[in-house]
């Protein structure tokens, strides 16, 4: 399907996807940009294709199953049609705060429920992956996510607190490379061991790396250009800064607790790969963005007991 032929705002977007026909014509040019392939047996010999358009699926005469476009994505097994998916990854892909799961209920006519469920499958999309580790100018940091203790009870707060600010909270490190992308990840601590390991397997060997004085990073001076800018006295010296990744914090928080309000740690890495994705590919417009996880629904799957945890496997 070509791009001039698709909507450019949300308000197309939802009248454009309400045509179940088109959602199937886009979803099939988008994951079969070179023809129809079985998704069971990888038959692509186009001639040996039945399509009901009745029903909107194919049979492969080659292994005699039925498909969809749905079949072997995030969306296999959804009831939920087309024409509430597609909306609903162009509200979540281009929604700078997030979008939490009842507006989606609200929006779209579902149950928040399956609006909750909905959204973790996209946030799966959303997830990339890369072997290419970061170069150049590249900044680290650390945040602990989770609740104010100022905003407590008295007794939550005893019980809970009992040691530094960052007691009962969810640690996060973040390397973000200058004009280019970040990777965010959930850490158990941010002790030595951890830090330096996870620096030294995402950032290639001699890089400028700049991190703020917390004495984690000290060895990272026998691979690394390593600046170090110590908050206490400043907060840029030249070019030694880790502003940029403090800007994706506040995004990432200001998300967390304008729009999803509370979000348990079992949990808190789908949201990271939600606001990584739309940081990573901020320089894009609406449309491409959209495109960019239609493109990755396929491939993978997130039953909703392992969501749950349920299942002992994780997605």
């Amino acid at each position: 399907m070509e791009n001039e032929l698709l909507p450019k705002t949300q308000l197309e977007a939802v009248r454009f996807f309400t045509d179940l026909d088109i959602c199937v014509q886009f979803m099939a040019s988008v994951r079969w940009p070179e023809g129809i392939i079985c998704p069971h047996c990888n038959q692509n010999d186009q001639n040996r294709f039945a399509f009901n358009a009745k029903r909107r699926y194919w049979q492969c005469k080659e292994c005699r199953k039925q498909f969809t476009v749905k079949t072997g994505s995030v969306m296999e097994d959804s009831p939920i049609g087309l024409d509430k998916w597609l909306p609903a990854i162009w509200m979540i892909v281009n929604a700078k705060n997030g979008v939490s799961s009842y507006e989606i209920h609200r929006a779209l006519g579902i149950t928040q429920k399956s609006a909750w469920f909905l959204l973790h499958r996209i946030r799966l999309a959303m997830q990339a992956k890369s072997f290419e580790k970061l170069s150049g100018h590249v900044e680290v940091d650390e945040t602990f996510i989770g609740g104010k203790a100022r905003f407590m009870h008295k007794h939550d707060r005893e019980r809970k607190i009992k040691g530094t600010g960052g007691m009962g909270k969810v640690a996060v490190m973040g390397l973000l490379e200058r004009h280019g992308n970040i990777r965010v990840q959930v850490v158990p601590s941010r002790r030595r061991y951890t830090l330096d390991g996870i620096v030294r397997e995402n950032v290639e060997a001699g890089s400028n790396v700049y991190s703020d004085a917390l004495k984690s990073y000290n060895k990272l001076n026998d691979e690394y250009i390593h600046g170090v800018i110590d908050h206490a006295e400043k907060y840029v010296d030249g070019n030694v800064h880790t502003n940029n990744i403090e800007n994706f914090w506040s995004l990432l928080k200001r998300c967390l607790k304008g729009t999803y309000v509370s979000v348990e740690p079992f949990h808190l890495f789908r949201y990271l790969d939600e606001q990584a994705f739309r940081f990573n590919k901020r320089t894009g417009n609406d449309l491409y963005r959209f495109i960019e996880v239609a493109k990755c629904l396929t491939g993978k799957r997130l039953e909703y007991k392992k969501l749950i945890g349920e299942c002992s496997s994780e997605a």
